[in-house]
């Protein structure tokens, strides 16, 4: 099964994103910093605390992140988001209310015209997430 995964970006503070991340959604967290890695030698020694990889899986979830920054620095865009297609209505309140804490909600959630439930925010980060939720309906026969 192919699978697309979000690899989120960050300046120096992946490990308190990933940590927020998790404490929203629950999770297994797993870190690997700079200084434990064997690129370690060849990187100066305030890099050391960063974050080379992460990741954050929870059962089909999963999202990875870094503090490895290209030279030109790091260029926050709108072109990523992540989904989340929810279980459940209190699953996807629940998330919403974490993640949008000392965010920016974009479109609180509401029944869409498509009939799923639909809420989309910006998080303390700058990361965009939408969620949805299908309800499924009674069908008529």
């Amino acid at each position: 099964m192919t699978r697309f995964i979000p690899y989120l970006t960050f300046n120096g503070n992946c490990k308190e994103a990933m940590t927020f991340y998790r404490d929203c959604l629950g999770g297994e967290l797993y870190l690997q910093a700079v200084g434990d890695s064997p690129v370690s030698k060849e990187l100066p020694g305030m890099m050391k605390k960063c974050i080379v990889h992460s990741s954050l899986k929870k059962n089909n979830l999963v999202i990875m992140g870094t503090d490895m920054v290209g030279e030109k620095g790091l260029n926050r865009g709108n072109n990523v988001s992540i989904l989340i297609q929810c279980e459940n209505r209190e699953e996807m309140n629940r998330y919403y209310n974490k993640l949008s804490e000392k965010g920016q909600s974009t479109h609180p959630i509401e029944k869409t015209f498509w009939g799923d439930l639909f809420g989309s925010l910006i998080d303390k980060y700058g990361n965009h997430w939408l969620l949805n939720y299908h309800e499924l309906q009674p069908q008529n026969t």
